[in-house]
């Protein structure tokens, strides 16, 4: 499964990092991957804490592919 990020939804809310490691913020709040630049990565089909991130996302930044 892969998780996709959407810079230009993201409203800087700070609930993907509340929920997964996996993400990180750029210096203007902006989500980011942890130790990564990229905006789609490979995640487990059991990482639940990646899961709940991506479902909780207010405004659908974070996408499941």
């Amino acid at each position: 499964m892969k998780v996709s990020i959407i810079p230009e939804k993201c409203i800087a809310c700070g609930l993907c990092q509340t929920y997964s490691s996996r993400f990180d913020y750029h210096d203007d709040g902006i989500v980011k991957f942890a130790h990564s630049d990229e905006l789609v990565q490979t995640i487990d089909d059991n990482d639940q804490e990646t899961l709940k991130a991506v479902k909780t996302c207010p405004t659908k930044a974070l996408t499941l592919l």
